[in-house]
């Protein structure tokens, strides 16, 4: 039975640059291949993170079976944004051919051939097909042409259609059991399987995801998980419908899912391989390499004793989301919490957000910084990730900070701001080529600590939308930072200070006194906010003091009665400000990161 099954599995994936119609695309198909009934259907069924609809981007990879004429299906579903794609390079690793979607109004952008890159070096069979043909704003032959020129295809391999209405949508699935080749592999061989994602349920344990390349796997196995060593029984298998239907076996070439009672998150890794304990493969599969994280922000709990609970969510949350890496760090002003890297600024976003709403956590974030390298006056080298690890000024020979290189996609009648843009954030103009008559591709090299803030919205903004950007990072360059410092009565507020360069600084410095001034409640004495680098002060604000007119009860008689009461005034005033403290509210530390 094995060798008919495995002739009749295709394994294939989406991908496309954010926006391009993908998840309406697996709705009809899933919905011509019935495999969601009238019932169940919903728009975007595969993103079912409320995040997710509400904001009509996918951030999770989502795997799911169909069956059409004899043939089953396995697609998993990508995300297009720049963010997440570490979600898209896992999804790739499992399948055997990949669904490329450019929208027939927009034509390819930034992400479209950054995925596809990624597709390409994996050996997938790639279908283009061209979404949104029955929209006025649709180009269609410009849009081929642009296909063609990118694929090196014929115009007739492009496959046209429209997601919404669903033209079109049985030829794709015909495209995808002709052209896509069967999974490869030896049903009767040692098991392997790559574990490409994993979820937590409360009620089952951890529940793995997995590819299967070589061999056969029964529910009740004795399996084993190659990279922690941990062995296990195989309690369920089965593959992935709408909802999971467990099976008696899978053989090589099928996706599906294993609980096994696994408790703690330590035991699973995305890109680890499962084998069998009695009969092992010789070796794992080559996996995903690790996620290099672009962003570091520390994540502090509102409530100091919610510190191991945020522990445990975020633990829990890097099972379902691998590219999230945490270590624990303290703060003077905040207490203890932990430094977090992200792959960009979405991502710390939605995962502040799925923090609040998965897990119930309030939490604090600080200003978010990349890695830099410092070379030492004794020769050594040190990697710092926040400001307050960096070392004193005279101990700095060099400072390095990490560069990216920038391929931005936009029409023509916005180069100039486009490159204006880019020049601010002090880059480097490498290259420019006209894809057609007026969409114009840039290439930047940018330092990294420019583009993590508003980067991506300005870009948007000034380009009316138009604008595709995508990157990777081109290694390291000497740079003039400086350490910002934010001080608050004179004593530093850690989880306020930044490295900069030092062009920046005084403006920069200056901006965040003058906000913090608006967000810092007045107090009894006076609040002196103060910017400096160093010892040395480049910006001052102060919050004025509450002030109660203890003179009010006196009328008439000496001056020296109203001296009197203004000098026990001053004398509680001063001994008020000595020991107290300034507490600086949430909304300070979310202020601070939208300067513009």
């Amino acid at each position: 039975m094995n060798s008919t099954r495995m002739e009749n599995i295709r394994n294939f994936c989406i991908i496309a640059h954010i926006d391009h119609g993908k998840s309406t695309l697996a709705d009809r198909l899933l919905e011509v291949t019935h495999t969601v009934s009238q019932r169940e259907m919903q728009d975007q069924v595969l993103d079912d993170m409320d995040l997710e609809k509400e904001r009509g981007i996918t951030i999770k990879s989502h795997a799911i079976q169909m069956n059409y004429r004899d043939y089953v299906l396995n697609l998993i579903d990508t995300p297009g944004h720049v963010d997440f794609s570490y979600e898209v390079s896992r999804a790739i690793a499992a399948c055997e051919g990949a669904l490329l979607v450019v929208d027939a109004t927009q034509g390819i952008q930034a992400q479209t051939i950054s995925n596809l890159y990624l597709a390409l070096e994996n050996d997938l069979e790639i279908i283009p097909v061209m979404n949104k043909i029955d929209l006025d704003s649709a180009m269609p032959e410009e849009v081929a042409d642009e296909i063609v020129d990118l694929l090196g295809c014929s115009h007739d391999e492009i496959l046209r259609c429209s997601a919404k209405t669903g033209e079109g949508v049985e030829a794709i699935l015909n495209a995808i059991v002709s052209r896509i080749p069967a999974p490869q592999g030896d049903p009767s061989a040692p098991l392997q399987a790559l574990v490409f994602d994993s979820v937590f349920n409360s009620f089952r344990g951890i529940i793995s995801y997995f590819r299967i390349m070589n061999g056969t796997l029964h529910t009740g196995d004795h399996v084993k998980f190659v990279s922690t060593g941990r062995e296990y029984n195989a309690d369920e298998v089965g593959v992935l419908r709408l909802n999971m239907e467990p099976r008696k076996e899978l053989a090589a070439g099928d996706v599906g899912y294993i609980i096994s009672g696994i408790k703690s998150s330590k035991e699973v890794r995305v890109g680890d391989t499962i084998t069998q304990v009695a009969e092992p493969c010789e070796k794992p599969i080559d996996g995903f390499e690790a996620v290099k994280p672009m962003v570091f922000a520390g994540l502090y709990p509102v409530d100091a004793d919610d510190y191991e609970e945020l522990r445990a969510s975020l633990e829990k949350l890097q099972l379902n989301d691998a590219s999230l890496t945490f270590e624990p760090e303290s703060s003077l002003a905040l207490g203890f919490g932990f430094r977090c890297g992200f792959l960009g600024l979405l991502h710390m976003e939605i995962v502040q957000e799925r923090l609040t709403r998965e897990f119930n956590m309030d939490v604090i974030t600080t200003v978010p910084n990349v890695q830099y390298k410092v070379k030492l006056t004794n020769g050594n080298e040190i990697d710092v990730y926040n400001p307050s690890g960096m070392p004193e000024p005279n101990n700095i020979a060099e400072v390095y900070e990490p560069y990216i290189h920038a391929q931005i996609i936009t029409k023509a009648d916005f180069i100039g701001p486009v490159i204006k843009l880019c020049m601010d954030k002090r880059g480097q103009l490498k290259n420019q080529t006209y894809l057609t008559t007026d969409r114009i591709e840039i290439t930047f090299d940018l330092p990294l600590g420019e583009v993590v803030f508003d980067f991506y919205d300005k870009l948007k903004s000034i380009s009316k939308g138009y604008a595709s950007f995508d990157y990777y990072i081109n290694g390291y360059q000497p740079s003039k930072l400086v350490k910002l410092e934010i001080l608050l009565n004179g004593d530093p507020v850690d989880a306020l200070s930044t490295l900069t360069y030092v062009d920046n600084a005084y403006p920069i410095g200056r901006k965040m006194c003058e906000k913090l001034k608006d967000l810092i409640p007045r107090q009894q004495f006076d609040v002196a906010i103060q910017a400096a680098i160093g010892s040395k002060i480049i910006a001052r604000e102060t919050v004025r003091q509450v002030r109660k007119d203890v003179t009010a009860k006196c009328y008439g008689g000496d001056i020296t009665r109203k001296r009197k009461l203004l000098e026990k005034q001053k004398e509680g005033k001063k001994r008020m400000r000595q020991v107290g403290n300034v507490e600086v509210p949430q909304s300070a530390f979310l202020a601070v990161l939208k300067l513009d």
